[in-house]
């Protein structure tokens, strides 16, 4: 059987922690920063995981992670 193939997409996006958990960075930090508050961008700093909800999509999409 042939390989695989890891979705590009997404191993940009997560990574998988040796728990087994998946982080991923924060949406909402990009553009338009302007008319968000200091208090918004400051919590969106830093990695989050991955719902529970979307962690079997996310698998499926990194075979190999």
């Amino acid at each position: 059987m042939p390989k695989m193939k890891t979705k590009s997409g997404a191993a940009k996006r997560f990574k998988v922690r040796a728990g087994g958990s998946v982080k991923r960075s924060q949406a909402f930090k990009r553009h338009i920063l302007t008319k968000k508050t200091t208090k918004s961008k400051r919590q969106l700093r830093g990695t989050v995981g991955v719902h529970c909800s979307d962690v079997a999509s996310v698998r499926a999409m990194m075979p190999y992670a």
